[in-house]
């Protein structure tokens, strides 16, 4: 091997080294590309939703938005949403729960929509455990607590759930783990032994014994259906999944049947409070 053609390979191998070096250290924007802008609840129109306030650890003041169960006895969703925009996004998405009589709480982010701090999985899931005392504290009971979680918001509902069991379980477009997919998009790279933040879910699904509803798109480039598919394998009974043809990454809840299926499910799954 001649020394251009030598130093041609040294040079490739440090680029190479460097890029991972990179990959490393930024793993976490990429992951979290948290929207910073704070929302205001003015601006969604939707009366009776206020904010309220959770402290996940000392000194960390986190801002969420909820809105209260047309009945007490009605099921609560526990919202966690994905990875990019911030809790006043997904106010419309989830505006049909609402109008059907169910409570919501929809989570804010350390990092995320003004919160102060930085996204990591042991700090959203110390976010996730923190609403959940909330809503404790306010009096709800498990049994009508319905984790609902979107994308990244899936590994964060599936952790809370596997630690503590709620009514049911709602999951869209969800990685069976963030590794999974890292590795599916960045299939040049180790992934899996630079990954800090694994979420992995599909580890932990089979201990959560609750119903579970599972839905995804089959044009789904995000987070490819197969994924879903091998959470939804591993995943315990009583469980449902609903793969849509047609549907992507975002917008499975544009369909009607599929919000239609959901409440259906949250409907038959969800126990009156003791």
């Amino acid at each position: 091997m001649g020394k251009g053609l030598m130093g041609f390979v040294w040079g490739l191998l440090a680029a190479y080294l460097a890029l991972l070096v990179v990959m490393f250290l930024a793993q976490r924007s990429l992951l979290y590309p948290a929207a910073t802008n704070t929302p205001r609840l003015s601006d969604h129109g939707l009366p009776g939703m206020g904010a309220i306030e959770t402290q996940p650890e000392p000194g960390l003041t986190l801002t969420h938005w909820f809105h209260p169960p047309a009945d007490p006895d009605q099921p609560v969703i526990l919202y966690f949403h994905g990875n990019a925009g911030h809790r006043g996004d997904r106010v419309a998405k989830m505006r049909p729960f609402i109008d059907a009589g169910f409570g919501l709480l929809l989570t804010g982010y350390r990092g995320y929509g003004g919160n102060p701090g930085r996204p990591s999985e042991t700090g959203l899931s110390a976010d996730a455990r923190s609403v959940h005392d909330w809503l404790l504290a306010q009096g709800y009971k498990p049994g009508q607590i319905v984790i609902f979680g979107e994308s990244l918001g899936t590994a964060v509902s599936v952790k809370l759930a596997s630690e503590r069991p709620p009514a049911a379980l709602v999951l869209e477009a969800p990685p069976s783990s963030i590794a999974d997919v890292a590795a599916a998009h960045y299939w040049y790279l180790p992934v899996r032994l630079l990954i800090r933040d694994p979420w992995d879910s599909h580890s932990r699904i089979g201990s959560i014994k609750v119903p579970l509803f599972l839905m995804h798109g089959a044009r789904d480039r995000v987070v490819p259906a197969r994924f879903g598919r091998k959470l939804f394998e591993a995943a315990s009974e009583p469980k449902q999944a609903l793969f849509h043809d047609t549907a992507m990454h975002t917008d499975l809840l544009d369909y009607r049947e599929v919000v239609e299926a959901v409440m259906a499910f949250i409907r038959e799954t969800t126990a009156q409070p003791q």
